[in-house]
């Protein structure tokens, strides 16, 4: 059985801060620290490439454990926003660090649900061609598409890469996953014909708060589980208030639900690796993941402890 071995990840060292933005947006410290959550947003350097993200991810995940690259048979990055239209990011990546020829390499066009649904496709891949040993990279610099003049998208995104190392010797494994999309209200959160990115804040909220408490009781019942038997709930860091939100509607502890991207905002795909990164390690035996937003997708699903 292959799962979840270890995780790394890259955020870069680019701060701009919410504070310094309250006069420019109209907004005050209160809407900052409790409905957005997020204090500062990371910003890749103009020089780095979605691709140059990729790799400095998966250098941090070989600082955490030992990664014999001839031994990788596949390689799946989930981006939106690739250095270019083609190649595709994989194709990149796979040259950067230097992998066998015999690897597979794709990519998956999706935003804050994609981490879920790549991960889905990255088992079902590897189990169905025999594979071993495969990466699973998110990386999604929206400050290549965000005005930094409009504030239901500047305060919010942050830039980051995460890059999953998927083994046959897991330390999580995946059970039942449910997905989801309601592709007519896709203008919801789109990038428009000036290349720049439009939510509709409230829309998405809304969106949120109403498919996504339903959807993780269904991949709990799916699961054969119970809420209450559910250690975390790892969700897309949309906003600090759509996370407690859902925790809320699910009523479950809030300490079960962290929120904890104030210093770097909303990575997109990354998100959930980022959370699960620092789970790896902890006492945490089942854990809920949940992603959400482009499309308007969604995806949840069960990681269980497998050491």
């Amino acid at each position: 059985m292959i799962g979840i071995k270890d995780i790394g990840y890259y955020i870069p060292a680019g701060r701009i801060c919410n504070y310094e933005r309250k006069e420019q947006f109209g907004i005050d410290d209160h809407f900052i620290a409790h409905k957005i959550g997020v204090e500062q947003v990371s910003q890749k350097a103009p020089e780095e490439e979605t691709s140059d993200l990729c790799v400095k991810a998966f250098e941090d995940l070989s600082r955490r454990t030992p990664i014999d690259l001839t031994t990788i048979e596949a390689v799946i990055v989930v981006t939106q926003n690739p250095d270019r239209n083609i190649p595709h990011v994989s194709a990149m990546v796979h040259g950067k660090l230097g992998l066998p020829e015999r690897c597979a390499c794709f990519d998956i066009s999706l935003g804050c649900s994609g981490f879920v649904y790549a991960l889905s496709t990255m088992l079902g891949f590897m189990t169905a061609n025999g594979m071993k040993k495969g990466l699973l990279i998110t990386a999604d610099p929206y400050s290549k598409v965000v005005d930094p003049d409009d504030k239901n998208t500047t305060l919010l995104f942050g830039d980051a890469a995460a890059a999953t190392l998927i083994s046959d010797s897991p330390r999580f494994t995946m059970g039942a996953t449910t997905f989801g999309t309601i592709g007519k209200e896709h203008e919801k959160l789109a990038v428009n014909d000036q290349g720049i990115l439009f939510m509709n804040g409230r829309a998405v909220f809304n969106f949120a708060a109403k498919y996504i408490p339903d959807d993780i009781r269904l991949m709990a019942e799916r699961n054969g589980i119970e809420l209450e038997q559910i250690d975390r709930f790892l969700l897309h860091q949309g906003s600090k208030i759509i996370v407690e939100t859902i925790a809320t509607k699910l009523g479950v502890d809030q300490e079960k639900v962290p929120f904890t991207t104030q210093s770097y905002g909303n990575t997109i795909a990354s998100t959930i690796p980022i959370l699960l990164q620092d789970e790896l390690e902890g006492s945490a035996k089942k854990i809920a993941i949940s992603g959400f937003g482009v499309g308007l997708s969604w995806a949840s699903s069960l990681l269980l402890r497998a050491s």
